[in-house]
């Protein structure tokens, strides 16, 4: 998922927010697979303790043309060093930071109702300009 900072509303009560725009992207897996369509964003609040609470809502168009909107909420935590490499390009592993999301999804399509009754868990990676996920089922 390709993203681009966005407003940075400032120092709120709840901490600093920004909102980042999702420009697009590509997802696959074993049972699906299509691209993420620009438009989404994720309200991110960091937060005293220098984590940042994540609000993402995307909507996903699969490889046969349904829709899915995407909507997760999730933590990402690392040290301010580990942070400026990110931002700044600098490959950094991923074990260095703590990047976690909860998706839910919505869906119209009867080929993919399945995902209406779905909890997942992702695994993030970040880099200056793109997010990774690897999502599993909870089961």
């Amino acid at each position: 998922m390709t993203r681009t900072e966005g407003s940075h509303v400032g120092v709120t009560p709840g901490g600093h927010r920004c909102i980042v725009r999702v420009e697009g992207g590509a997802f696959a897996g074993p049972r699906l697979r299509g691209d993420i369509l620009p438009g989404g964003g994720d309200w991110v609040l960091e937060r005293s303790d220098g984590s940042r609470r994540l609000d993402v809502r995307v909507t996903l168009r699969t490889d046969d043309g349904a829709l899915i909107y995407a909507q997760y909420g999730g933590i990402f935590h690392t040290s301010a060093e580990i942070f400026q490499q990110l931002t700044s390009g600098e490959a950094v592993d991923d074990s260095a930071y703590y990047f976690r999301t909860a998706p839910v999804f919505e869906t119209a399509s009867p080929r993919y109702a399945w995902l209406n009754r779905l909890l997942a868990i992702a695994y993030g990676q970040r880099t200056a300009t793109r997010v990774t996920y690897s999502v599993d089922a909870v089961r």
